[in-house]
This record gives C-alpha cells, sequence and structure tokens, in this order.
C-alpha cells in the first residue's frame, strides 16, 4: 500500500465513523442535500482500502460494498466536485454495477469530496437520480458548504471523543496520584502562588491533625497548623516556614521543624521542596514533601549525650591515671622504702636469735618478701595501664635474647630451656612494654612448670595479616579449659598451689596488649602445657618512604 494511501486511511480511522451510527445531525445535512439538488436520492459515503461504507441515505437503503463498485471512488481523491448529467452514456460509469442495473439504475450523478485539511480524502456527500439532470452553480456552491459543514461535525466528534479519553485519563491519573499520595508515609503540601493551601495528602493531614484550609492566611500558617523551631518550644516565624520559604527563594532542601498538634506527639520533620512554573513561566505555586525524622534526631541526641558522657569518663580516666601514676609513685617511695627497713631488721634479728624465734623471724621474712613482690606486680600492672604507649620497631629477637638473659638465673635453677626455634620479626610497638610481656609470659611458663618433666619453653613468630602472631608455649601443669577465660582477670589464682602468685601478671600481659590494638588468649599445648598468643602490629612505615 502507497504511503499517501497508508496515511489516508489512518486519517479515516482516526475519526472512527466506520460501522458507527450516524446520528442526526448528520442524517440531516444527508437529506439537506437532497433536497438542494432536488433529488430522490443521497448517501455518506466513506470509503476505505476495500469497501464504501454509506453511513446515512436518503431514498434507499444505504450499505456496504466493495470499493471497486463505487462511483464515489473514481474520483473523490482528486478532491474535486463531480457531476455527471447522464451516467449511463458517461464511459467512466456506464458499466458501473450502480449505472447498469445490477445495483441500481443511476443517471443524475453528482458528489462533493469530504477532504481534511490535511488533504487526506474520506469519502464523498453524493446526489443522484435515475433521471439525467443538470446542477445550477448556486446548487453546486450549497453541496460542497455542506460537505464542509460534514467534515466539521466529524471533527466536532473526534474532538469530543478525545476530551472525553483525556478527561477519563486525567481521571485515572488524579486518582492513581491521590492513592500514590494517601500510600506514601510522606508528609505532601501544596500552595498556590498566593501562599494559600491546596493539598495536604494522607500523611499531612494525620501530622498535622487537621486538613488543609484554603483560607488560612500565609502569616497565619505557622500559628494554625502549630509550627515549632526544632528546640520544640519556640514557634517558627513566618518568614522561616519551608513551604513559604519556597516560594520567595525557589526551592529548599532539609529545611527542619517540629509539628506539635493538639493531643497528639509532636514529629519532627525535614522538609525539602521547590516552586511549580508553567511552560511560560508563569509561577504555578509551590510543593514540599517532609520525612519523620523524629526517630532519627532521638537517636542522634542520645548518641550526642553518649559522646558527652563518654568524653566525661574519658576526663575522669585521665584523672584517674594520674592519680594512680602518682599512687605508683607513692607505693614505690613510701611502701617498698619501710618494707626495705623491715626486711633489713628482721635479718639482723634472725643473727641473733635460735631456735623458735628465728622459725618466727624467717616466717616474717618471707612475709615481708612476698610484700615486696605484690607491689612490684601492683606497680608493673598501673604502669602497663598508664604509662604512655611509644611506638616504634620492637625488635623481638633482641628483646627475646635480653629477656632470657634476666631470666637466666630462674631458668638455670629450675633447669628449664628457653629458646626461640625460628628467627623472631620486627613487629610495631613499645619496646620497653612488649620486653615486660615476654618477661612475664616466660616468667610465668617457668614458674609454673610441670616438676615430672623437664620444663621447655618456645618463642615463635608468624605473619597474621600485616601484623604478628606470637606464641609463648611451655610443657608446665598447664590451665583446665573452663579457667583459660578468666586467667586475664585481676587476681585470679589457679589454686594448683604448685608456685606462689598474686594473678597480677597475667592482667598486665593483657593491658600491654590491648593497648597495641591486639588481642591475646590461652591454649593448651600439644602434649601438655600452656599457649599463650597475642597479636602485634606489623613493622612500622619508613617515614622517608611515605610521601
Amino acid at each position: 500500500m502507497p504511503e499517501r494511501e497508508r496515511s489516508r486511511i489512518a486519517a479515516l480511522h482516526e475519526y472512527r465513523l466506520l460501522d458507527s451510527p450516524a446520528g442526526d445531525e448528520l442524517d440531516a445535512v444527508v437529506r439537506v442535500a437532497a433536497a438542494v439538488a432536488g433529488v430522490p436520492y443521497a448517501t455518506l459515503n466513506l470509503i476505505d482500502d476495500k469497501r464504501q461504507c454509506q453511513l446515512t441515505s436518503v431514498g434507499f437503503e444505504g450499505g456496504d460494498s466493495d470499493r471497486a463498485d463505487s462511483m464515489c471512488a473514481v474520483h473523490f481523491e482528486a478532491g474535486r466536485f463531480t457531476h455527471v448529467r447522464d451516467a449511463s452514456v458517461d464511459p467512466v460509469y456506464r458499466d458501473n454495477p450502480w449505472v447498469n442495473g445490477t445495483r441500481f439504475s443511476t443517471r443524475f450523478y453528482a458528489s462533493a469530496p469530504l477532504v481534511t485539511p490535511e488533504g487526506h480524502a474520506l469519502g464523498s456527500l453524493c446526489v443522484f437520480d435515475v433521471v439525467p439532470r443538470d446542477l445550477t452553480g448556486e446548487q453546486i456552491a450549497r453541496l460542497e458548504d455542506l460537505a464542509r459543514i460534514v467534515l466539521a461535525l466529524f471533527e466536532r466528534r473526534r474532538q469530543a471523543r478525545v476530551n472525553t479519553e483525556l478527561a477519563t485519563l486525567a481521571e485515572e491519573r488524579q486518582r492513581w496520584t491521590d492513592t500514590l499520595l494517601d500510600t506514601i508515609d510522606v508528609a505532601v503540601v501544596a500552595v498556590g502562588p498566593d501562599g494559600r493551601l491546596t493539598l495536604f495528602n494522607r500523611a499531612a493531614r494525620e501530622w498535622h491533625g487537621v486538613d488543609a484550609d484554603p483560607d488560612v492566611e500565609p502569616a497565619e500558617v505557622a500559628h494554625r497548623y502549630r509550627l515549632f523551631e526544632t528546640d520544640g518550644h519556640t514557634p517558627l516565624p513566618e518568614e522561616r516556614v519551608p513551604l513559604l520559604r519556597v516560594l520567595r527563594e525557589g526551592a529548599v532542601r532539609n529545611a527542619e521543624m517540629i509539628i506539635k498538634p493538639d493531643g497528639a506527639d509532636p514529629v519532627h520533620v525535614s522538609v525539602s521542596g521547590r516552586a511549580l512554573t508553567g511552560a511560560d513561566g508563569v509561577a504555578l505555586g509551590a510543593v514540599v514533601a517532609m520525612n519523620d525524622v523524629t526517630g532519627a534526631r532521638a537517636q542522634q541526641r542520645a548518641i550526642e549525650e553518649a559522646r558527652r558522657e563518654l568524653a566525661a569518663a574519658n576526663t575522669e580516666l585521665r584523672r584517674s591515671n594520674a592519680d594512680l601514676a602518682n599512687f605508683a609513685g607513692a607505693v614505690s617511695h613510701d611502701l617498698v622504702a619501710p618494707l626495705a627497713a623491715v626486711g633489713a631488721y628482721l635479718e639482723l634479728i634472725g643473727d641473733e636469735v635460735e631456735g623458735r624465734p628465728r622459725k618466727w623471724v624467717e616466717a616474717a621474712t618471707r612475709a615481708v618478701n612476698r610484700m615486696r613482690e605484690l607491689i612490684r606486680s601492683l606497680l608493673d600492672y598501673a604502669q602497663a595501664g598508664s604509662a604512655p604507649v611509644r611506638l616504634g620497631a620492637a625488635d623481638l629477637a633482641d628483646l627475646f635474647e635480653q629477656v632470657r638473659g634476666d631470666l637466666a638465673p630462674a631458668a638455670e635453677a629450675a633447669g628449664a630451656v628457653v629458646e626461640a626455634p625460628g628467627p623472631l620479626p620486627v613487629a610495631t610497638g613499645d619496646p620497653v612494654l612488649i620486653r615486660q610481656l615476654l618477661q612475664n609470659l616466660v616468667g610465668n611458663s617457668i614458674k609454673y612448670r610441670d616438676p615430672r618433666r623437664p620444663c621447655r619453653v618456645t618463642v615463635t613468630a608468624e605473619r597474621a595479616g600485616h601484623g604478628w602472631t606470637v606464641r609463648v608455649a611451655d610443657n608446665g601443669l598447664g590451665i583446665p579449659p573452663e579457667q583459660r577465660e578468666r586467667v586475664f582477670d585481676m587476681f585470679t589464682r589457679l589454686g594448683n598451689n604448685t608456685a606462689g602468685g598474686h594473678g597480677i601478671g597475667l592482667s598486665t600481659c593483657w593491658r600491654i596488649v590491648e593497648r597495641h590494638g591486639g588481642v591475646i588468649r590461652v591454649d593448651e599445648t600439644p602434649g601438655g602445657g600452656t599457649t599463650v598468643s597475642f597479636t602485634l602490629p606489623g613493622t612500622p612505615p619508613d617515614p622517608s618512604e611515605q610521601g
């Protein structure tokens, strides 16, 4: 089908006239056409790609016929009025079924084409008779006028249908919009260009406790709908009402206020919106969306309060640490010095007495020594927690050798072997504290050895992510599984009565590791004994290599 014919057919179907009742107005036009021509027969023909549809007729029963049989289909696309006095002698029409008696015996025939403003021929307004006739110029002009009236009626009918469809679509869209606005948990409020309210959705009605009132003056909006500053007490001034700000400024983003309806809980909202303008730039009003942030702001206030409490706690902790440091100094001087004097006097007394008094002196001396050890352990614990951590390169191999040297007398007395079977790395940490850590762990392994077998203590390290895991393993008495979680608590003693101690050493180890950002744990050594594992950061970066 040629493109021109395809466009013509599309235009014809756009009017939706085929197979539809013509209506009183079109019936009247066809009757007037017959009267103007002074003939008994007239019809309104529409022609598609295959047939001729006689939409309405006068003087005979109209219907459909093949397009090939149509007299109007011969010249209607030319867009000119056709006038034949006697079709039976016209070479174009004489063999047509409407002329030769097959369908009718037409003699006089005239038709005014129905051509749209876009140039699409839809059909024709046709008048005819069974006897030859002529038309005057006036009659032809009036028939052409009637054809234009037919097209105007077609267009009016199409426009009415389009308007109905648009109205239905608009109504459906409005229902969809209303449903959407009433479904979401975001309050939507709109005003006209004069600042008067035009819309509250469901959430807005619930939060304000009332509906939008277009009679409320813009200056009264804050008072009427009980809008407050975020402190919940200060009434919101007119110039800070977000909806009115949008009208003045064009847009508002994340403005906050509190709605305090009578008889309901306040709602803390975050408001964003923009002004509305038409295609011609004319202001249409403004719309804002409000999100309920009541819970989020309450959580934020709780976090801020917790931060203030944490800051106060840190201040108190710093004060406490300072007091602890002062206490440690006092202990080292005010307790250790007198104990040293007591020990010296006991030693002198022991040289002068015999028998039971000497045993009493020896018992007292042992008590003094235990007190010294307890004070030393408390000082170590205090210093591990309060002394500043000076991070640097901590050579574990060198620190291990220093610890092994310090503990050599104890190891020799116990017959213990202390070794590092493999290389030890350079970690990141405070060398003084890490040395104290290693000394406590290796010393514990020697102290809590199993008397039934030679004591053996090994120190190893392996890469763990960006840091190191260090293990101090022994073949000593071991720690029962149910007690491994509490061995790092202060003053915890396992009660095996095999060695002395105050239950402070492992607590000190835990504090040192924790201050280095690591973790420490106790496991069983395969074959029996205890393995203490702790983590340390890796080698510190070279400042010269940092950009």
